[in-house]
């Protein structure tokens, strides 16, 4: 083989190398922004999910509260009508 198509075959190798490696990097970038939009998603979801529950939460301690505060009243009723001083109008 002369030097000539040596030459040739090393720079026809050599753009095959580069393109190839070109080729991989965007490969990388592409899954990297993939990765990337699917952990912003994620954290979207659980920030959602977690919102959702925390108002959840937070009716059900009103209630509670709610339902201790009637019971609560009730009982003093309950004893203001065995002592017959209820002051009911």
């Amino acid at each position: 083989m002369s030097n000539l198509q040596q030459s040739y075959n090393a720079g026809q190798t050599k753009g095959q190398t580069q393109e190839k490696a070109e080729q991989w990097t965007e490969s990388a970038k592409e899954t990297a922004h993939s990765a990337r939009d699917k952990t912003a998603n994620a954290a979207q979801s659980t920030k959602e999910s977690a919102q959702h529950g925390q108002q959840q939460a937070s009716g059900i301690i009103q209630q509670t509260g709610e339902s201790v505060k009637n019971m609560a009243q009730g009982a003093v009723d309950g004893v203001k009508n065995t002592l017959g001083i209820n002051e009911k109008k």
